[in-house]
């Protein structure tokens, strides 16, 4: 699928702790507006350390109702990865274009019009997983 460049929610670097997304060294917030909105972000890893045997990347749509996330946190949805004793998956994750994470920014009737990605990481993790993520409108 196609995406426009301003969208990014990921730009390439190793996440070897759990953080915020970001592009250019800096937290990506998307304003979605005072509407609905219904997305997917397109994640493609380019790597993903599961030597360990323990390591989980879950990767999550986070909404807030504040522009800097300060308060009003929502996770909207969420991909987990990583090593299959831990992922519950039959495989561990490796370098490839992964399934969309589908999200909207409404929930039982609140609107989360600012959207940021997180990496939640747990376990023992020497690297991490490199990926880029960008954000589409539902089709």
């Amino acid at each position: 699928a196609a995406f426009d460049f301003l969208l990014r929610m990921k730009d390439a670097g190793v996440i070897g702790a759990s953080a915020a997304w970001q592009v250019s060294s800096a937290d990506k917030i998307l304003d979605m507006g005072a509407q609905r909105f219904d997305g997917r972000v397109l994640v493609d890893v380019t790597a993903c350390e599961v030597a360990s045997g323990d390591e989980k990347y879950v990767l999550i749509v986070q909404g807030s109702t504040s522009a800097t996330f300060a308060s009003g946190v929502w996770n909207l949805a969420a991909l987990p990865l990583g090593d299959s004793s831990v992922s519950l998956e039959t495989v561990d994750t490796a370098a490839t274009r992964h399934q969309e994470i589908a999200f909207t920014n409404e929930v039982n009737g609140t609107l989360y019009r600012y959207i940021r990605g997180y990496t939640q990481v747990v376990g023992t993790v020497a690297t991490g997983i490199n990926f880029t993520a960008n954000l589409v409108q539902k089709a």
